[in-house]
């Protein structure tokens, strides 16, 4: 009788479990550090699946089948935006972007505009100003900031406007917007509040998750303003203008990019005007990233005296899972200070 009862158990434990297992949403985060912070909310109840893999970048990345088909199946898709991730607006429109939460709309994610002019190529949209959206305000047709409010890391020059709205701006902004920790807050909480409305059962654990993200998040900002504070001064140019948000949550000094679009090319005419502003402003460092070419790194720095490093703002490479942004950011923080602090 009692081992009847025993292998009446095992059975039970066999045959329940995959089927709560089940329950957990099918879920797919667009990127890595996107990924990353799903990962945190849902963590003990559900794995999400990452799309882009294999250090791809979202700029050039083309869905394979396989994973058109993980996209069909998914109960919920997070992603950031259309000019990020430009192979994915088609796709969901194919389901009917029934389940897709874009995050670039998230209520109160700062939105910065794109750079235009000079060091930063010429993009303009009719707007002389460079400020952040906001979701969370109802401003949306303010425009008029100052230069001086522009250059203020200290103050808070953001717009808003409803989600409705946000396709009139397309590619008006900058969407590597999780470069800031405030931003990836936002998110968090988009994320949890997407989750619960999807899953209600467990409502209450993604909550508490999102709380102890966050948490964590308050404590890496701290952290990285205070490593990064001895080299805010010091001058450097990226590969392509990824890194606004992080700049400018952290007082950091770029001074222009090589390329705009990381997928075009630039010119002669272009790497010239790089190589002079190298010059003029004595800046330490130019950095690549390990998803483009780096012999145009090493073209722009000969004959100068910057140096060379390397950032990644998608953090390709690094480990899924709910610490990778945190890793993300801290990779960035010590690339650039590594670069910037060696000896002249």
């Amino acid at each position: 009788m009692i081992r009847k009862f025993v292998w009446f158990v095992a059975f039970s434990i066999l045959t329940v479990t995959p089927a709560v297992a089940d329950k957990a949403p099918k879920v797919v985060a667009s990127i890595n550090p996107i990924h990353s912070l799903v990962a945190g909310v849902m963590q003990g109840i559900g794995e999400p699946t990452l799309l882009i893999q294999g250090g791809a970048s979202p700029h050039t990345a083309a869905l394979r089948p396989s994973e058109a088909r993980t996209l069909r199946q998914a109960d919920l898709i997070f992603w950031v935006g259309d000019d990020l991730e430009t192979f994915l607006p088609k796709a969901l429109k194919a389901r009917g972007k029934k389940g897709a939460v874009r995050l670039s709309a998230a209520e109160g994610v700062r939105l910065l505009k794109i750079r235009a002019g000079g060091a930063w190529e010429a993009h303009d949209h009719g707007h002389e100003d460079h400020d952040g959206h906001d979701h969370g305000k109802k401003d949306h047709h303010d425009h008029g900031h100052s230069k001086k409010d522009h250059h203020d890391h200290g103050k808070k020059h953001d717009h808003d406007h409803a989600k409705k709205d946000h396709d009139d701006h397309a590619g008006e902004y900058d969407l590597h917007l999780w470069l800031d920790p405030a931003n990836a807050k936002a998110m968090v909480r988009a994320i949890a509040a997407a989750l619960a409305k999807t899953d209600a059962a467990n409502a209450a654990q993604y909550s508490a998750n999102a709380a102890s993200v966050m948490a964590r998040l308050d404590a890496l900002d701290a952290e990285l303003r205070s490593s990064l504070a001895p080299v805010r001064k010091k001058p450097f140019v990226v590969f392509h203008d990824a890194y606004q948000y992080f700049e400018r949550r952290y007082g950091l000094n770029a001074v222009g990019s090589v390329t705009l679009s990381p997928e075009v090319r630039p010119g002669a005419k272009r790497l010239h005007e790089i190589r002079s502003k190298l010059i003029s402003s004595k800046a330490a460092c130019v950095f690549s990233e390990p998803q483009f070419e780096s012999k145009l790194v090493q073209t722009v720095v000969r004959g100068t005296q910057a140096r060379t490093g390397v950032l990644d703002p998608v953090g390709a490479d690094l480990p899924q899972g709910p610490l990778a942004y945190d890793n993300l950011l801290r990779n960035l923080a010590s690339s650039m200070i590594g670069c910037l602090k060696a000896p002249s």
